[in-house]
């Protein structure tokens, strides 16, 4: 079994939104909390965990991050808001 995260960083509550994946969310959000890799979430700050899921099979995961990245923006702020209403960083929620 190889898991996998998908989830959605932003710069602020309803600001600019990052889909990704990762086989390792600890490990990923802290990279973007400390502006680790030059790029999109480097440039918009977007360093604040809002919403995440986890998948069994990595290859679960990354079908899902594709098709959230084909979602438009109303549907992505519906889905954070369902886990996470307050916008709260939970990238406290998922240190081990």
């Amino acid at each position: 079994m190889n898991p996998g995260c998908v989830y959605i960083v932003t710069n602020k509550p309803r600001g600019v939104l990052y889909v990704g994946v990762t086989s390792d969310l600890e490990r990923r959000i802290w990279e973007h909390r400390n502006g680790l890799y030059r790029g999109f979430t480097d440039s918009y700050n977007c360093k604040r965990l809002v919403w995440y899921e986890d998948h069994d099979e990595i290859t679960e995961a990354i079908h899902r991050e594709k098709r959230l990245k084909n979602w438009n923006r109303a549907w992505k702020i519906k889905l954070i808001e369902e886990m996470n209403p307050g916008w709260e960083d939970l990238f406290e929620t998922i240190m081990w």
